[in-house]
């Protein structure tokens, strides 16, 4: 048995759901998404609960079931409080600015780089110089900042580059002289 699947989903205050046919809705204060849950995978919507049940143990089933809560899970807990991803910029000259929907990045390349941020997606720079990226969906979230971070991701040898917040970089010894 899926152990994510059979786990219910708990509705906090604020947020309302609505279903129609094999489409749940969530609306809330950060914003309102919808996901249509696949054939073969049944939910039941009673009160504060939202519980998941399959057809069948079939491998497809079986895997649909626990997509189908996780996905539904972070619908509701990103309508209710939203998500934050943290991505830190480590470099000489490197830093990022934001201006309207779009991040402008100066990475050590000899152009600006400009990123139009998915709709949903809002941005903003810290004293620090790290770039703190806020959304409701946490799938368009992490897709933005895997974009971004793929400008320049982090190198090896001193560290510079494009980061998460809590990734940890293996550090490489450089080349040494002659003894």
């Amino acid at each position: 048995m899926s152990r994510i699947g059979n786990a219910p989903i708990t509705v906090p205050k604020g947020v309302t759901v609505t279903t129609q046919g094999q489409t749940i809705s969530v609306k809330g204060p950060v914003g309102s998404l919808s996901f249509t849950v696949p054939e073969g995978i049944s939910f039941t919507h009673e009160g504060s609960e939202i519980r998941f049940n399959r057809a069948s143990d079939s491998r497809t089933h079986r895997a649909m079931h626990g997509m189908a809560r996780a996905r539904t899970a972070n619908l509701v807990n990103g309508c209710g409080s939203g998500f934050k991803r943290t991505l830190e910029i480590t470099g000489v000259g490197y830093r990022a600015a934001v201006k309207g929907q779009n991040v402008d990045l100066t990475l050590g390349f000899s152009h600006p780089i400009s990123y139009p941020l998915p709709a949903g997606v809002t941005a903003e720079v810290t004293k620090e110089g790290k770039l703190v990226l806020t959304a409701a969906d946490r799938s368009v979230l992490g897709q933005a900042a895997a974009d971004i971070r793929a400008f320049r991701p982090p190198e090896p040898y001193k560290g510079k580059g494009v980061k998460y917040e809590n990734e940890r970089i293996i550090r490489k010894e450089g080349k040494r002289g002659k003894k």
